[in-house]
């Protein structure tokens, strides 16, 4: 059965900075993905797909081309990339070249616990001075939270089974050290999308205390989707 929009007047509208469509692992288009967020009433979505060591421009030249259709529509749909699995000292070089070719999102898959993941990854994601967030982190250290907030890279709550393992122990580290939090569907096909009520109770789920729910599914990810729409 397809989910019914949210009302306007019942919850805030969702941003979500970490989707996939079948340019890499997705099951559907940009567009398709960009409608059913449209159709749960996100203000924004972002289709990063995956990037290793090619050229980023291929990739975000056709997210470009599918999001202007997008243009006047009360919805912003953004191009980005999550930069996967690459020795970590090539990610900060990765992630420029990705900033040049347009990417509007710059995530790096952080070390899961659902996956192998280049060990050292989260602490070059944190120091390459130019990515958003690092998704599902995994055992985030302490310091690594530290250098999140020290750095502004904001720090992945996820919504995907495996990825979620995590989920605890990185609120956890993050409300500690003073680092952002937002809450990512990684959504690889259009009904695995977060409407407002779900992220709210995965946060929770994951240690967000009441007090901080607003800034973890509103503030921060304004202040994200502010610093995008400024590139």
């Amino acid at each position: 059965m397809a989910r019914r929009p949210r009302s306007r007047a019942s919850s805030p509208r969702r941003i979500d900075f970490h989707s996939h469509s079948y340019l890499t692992d997705g099951s559907t288009s940009p567009t398709d993905m960009w409608h059913e967020a449209k159709v749960l009433d996100h203000r924004a979505l972002a289709v990063t797909d995956h990037l290793a060591l090619e050229d980023p421009t291929p990739l975000l030249d056709r997210l470009r081309r599918e999001a202007r259709a997008w243009e006047g529509v009360g919805f912003r749909p953004l191009v980005g990339v999550e930069l996967t699995k690459l020795p970590p000292r090539s990610i900060a070089t990765v992630a420029r070249a990705s900033r040049r070719a347009g990417a509007e999102i710059v995530i790096v898959h952080g070390e899961t616990l659902a996956e192998h993941v280049p060990p050292g990854t989260n602490r070059a994601a944190l120091l390459s001075g130019e990515i958003d967030i690092l998704a599902h982190p995994g055992l985030l250290s302490r310091r690594d939270a530290e250098l999140a907030a020290a750095n502004s890279v904001v720090l992945e709550i996820s919504a995907r089974r495996g990825h979620a393992l995590g989920n605890g122990g990185v609120v956890r580290r993050a409300l500690d050290a003073g680092a952002e939090l937002v809450v990512d569907s990684d959504a690889h096909a259009p009904q695995e999308l977060v409407p407002w009520a779900q992220a709210r109770r995965i946060a929770l789920g994951a240690g967000v205390p009441d007090r901080a729910i607003e800034r973890v599914l509103s503030g921060t990810p304004q202040r994200i989707l502010r610093r995008a729409l400024e590139r």
